[in-house]
This record gives structure tokens, sequence and C-alpha cells, in this order.
């Protein structure tokens, strides 16, 4: 889903919108032959454009907002005399990814999420035309010469932060063997080498189970102590896991220095998660422990046991080796019933809710 490997991911931008000022109303009487007391004609001034932003699914960054970052819409005409109404502003549409969440710099007001293909948001109207003298006259005042001018647009500065819509989130130290899993379970391509942060932005991929079943995982930067205060990748991309149903927590079991211990690195990153947000931290989330094929098979069975003695109380764990494929169909299978659980419990509560606002339908 997401761009080419030649082309910067994206996924924050901020822009200034200025939707277009309404037009003046205008003072004017009807001047024809034989009509001495004509009486006032002046129009109202057109609507100034405003700006909408649209998610389109067939975008994947934020990279159109990196080097145009002021967006003008069109200022209405001016009224005109004989009755003649001035011609409103067009409206201006912003293209963007869908996930895209936009909020005004200066208040941090989310103003729109854009969560699904298609949806549509205003992000700054247009001023109001302005009254002509027409609107004026009455039986005591025949000859208004009042107008008013029209309503400035507003001007926002705003702050757009993507998202990206996966059911599934991948978190883990570099070299855990992340962009490995991805690679086994669907089409994705990551890069994958051995040295840490190869990945450097996140990569989506479709892992379909079966034809008519399917889900969305995403891959994004190693996590490292010190994440939550800035150090490493990690921590820029962490907001687009809190779109997933579950989180899949991938740890090295075989690391190459003898001296790393593989429990103590998982609490870390848990750690780091906590502090970056709570509600994260609370996510559904599976331990996977990778890289089996590297323990000695009369080893394995007990160097499981003893690190998930050291790692604690756990929801669900699954040993798979990425690279080989051991274990990663019983993962997909279990994560697969795990998102539709999930998606079976939105509907319902979409469809209680819908129910409650039309009560009559």
């Amino acid at each position: 889903m997401f761009a080419a490997r030649n082309m910067k991911f994206f996924d924050e931008a901020r822009i200034e919108v200025i939707a277009g000022d309404g037009g003046n109303g205008v003072a004017s009487f009807r001047r024809e032959k034989f009509i001495p007391k004509g009486g006032p004609d002046g129009g109202d001034g057109g609507r100034g454009g405003s700006i909408f932003a649209i998610a389109d699914r067939n975008l994947n960054t934020l990279i159109d907002f990196r080097y145009t970052r002021i967006f003008r819409a069109q200022r209405g005409e001016n009224g005109r005399g004989s009755d003649c109404y001035g011609k409103g502003g067009d409206d201006m549409t912003l293209r963007m990814p869908v996930g895209t969440v936009i909020s005004d710099l200066e208040t941090g007001e989310v103003i729109a999420d854009l969560a699904h293909d298609g949806a549509k948001a205003l992000i700054a109207k247009g001023g109001q035309g302005g009254l002509g003298n027409l609107h004026f006259k009455s039986s005591t005042n025949r000859a208004p010469r009042q107008c008013t001018p029209g309503e400035t647009g507003e001007r926002r500065e705003l702050r757009l932060e993507l998202k990206v819509l996966a059911d599934v989130g991948l978190l883990g130290m570099p070299n855990a063997g992340k962009s490995t899993f991805i690679r086994s379970v669907s089409a994705a391509r990551p890069k994958v080498a051995d040295y840490p942060f190869t990945t450097l932005y996140p990569n989506l991929g479709v892992v379909r189970v079966d034809n008519a079943r399917s889900f969305v995982i995403a891959d994004i930067p190693g996590l490292i102590e010190g994440a939550a205060e800035g150090a490493g990748l990690g921590h820029q991309f962490l907001r687009h896991l809190a779109r997933t149903n579950l989180l899949l927590h991938i740890v090295d079991i075989a690391p190459f220095d003898p001296a790393v211990d593989p429990a103590q690195e998982a609490h870390s990153i848990l750690s780091e998660l906590r502090k970056y947000d709570e509600a994260l931290y609370e996510k559904p989330r599976w331990l996977v422990i990778n890289k089996i094929d590297l323990l000695p098979e009369d080893e394995r069975v007990e160097r499981i046991a003893s690190f998930l003695r050291d790692y604690g109380p756990v929801e669900r764990h699954f040993a798979i080796s990425a690279i080989k494929g051991d274990g990663c169909r019983e993962l997909t299978f279990a994560i697969m019933e795990h998102v539709e659980r999930m998606r079976a419990a939105a509907d319902a509560v979409t469809e209680d809710t819908e129910v409650h606002e039309n009560p009559d339908s």
C-alpha cells in the first residue's frame, strides 16, 4: 500500500488553509427611461469558496503537503446593480490518505478523522456574501443606501497526521524479525538485513488466510530503550498502531549477543510503549517468540519455557520461525479469528447506534 522505496514516506504535515472571502453587497438604484423612481436594485455578494478534505484510498503518504503548504479558496464576486448577485467562489477539495487526522495547530482540536475512503470534512468555511441595498428597502426607507461587506473566510493552520489503517500491528526491537514475518505471511516486501533499523518507515501487508478472509498487518521501525524520549526511529511511528485491534510483540529468542536477555529486552519494549500511550499499552497483545530455528532442537522446549517464566503472564503466545515459516500458519489463523470477532463486535455497536438514532426506521 505504501509508496515505492525511492519515494519518501511522510506521515506528518503542517498546512495553512484560507477560505474565500464573501463578495461585497452593492448599493445601486434602478435607472431607466420613463421610470424616474425605480428604487434600489443592488445585489448581494457571492459566497466565498470553502475548503474540504476528502479521504482517497489511492494515496498513501502526505508528501503532497510537504512542499505546498498554503491553500487558498476563491473569493466571491461583488454584487452588481439590476438585481445581479455576485458569483460564489469555487470550493477547494484537498485529497488526503485514508487515516489522516486533521487538527487545529493553535488549539489542538481535532477537526476531522478521515477513517474511511470517501470521508469528507469541512476544514475552512467560506465567508457569506454581503447584502445589497435591495434588502434594506422598506415603507419608510424607499431609497436605502446601506449595503454590507462580505464576511472574511476562515483561516486556519492545521496539523495533518497519518495513522495507517491496519488490523494488526507488529511491535519489537530492531532485528527481532518483524519484517521477515510480514514477508513470510503476506505479499509485502520490506527490506530485510542483518543490521538494526532496516525498516525506516511503516509497511503494510495483506494476509489472506483463504479467498474470502484477510486482514491487514502493519510493520513499524523497531523500538529501543528510551524511544518514548525520542531515541531511535520507532517512536515516530507508534501512532500507526493506534487503530489496530491487536498487537504482536515479536521477540528474538536467540540473539547474536549471548549477554542479551530476551525477557529483559521484551520488558523494556513494554515500558516504552506504556510511557508513550497508556491506551496503546492496554490493547490486546500476543507474544510471538521468533527465530526458534536457531535453537538446538533438544534445548528448544526448555529455552522457550524459561523465557516465558522470566517474561511473566501473557494473554497468548506462539513460537515461530519467520524465515522458515514454522508456526506462521497457525498464528495467522488465530489472528484471523480474533480480527473477525472484533469486526463483528464493532458492527453490532454500529447497528445498535443506528437503531437508537433512527427508532422509526
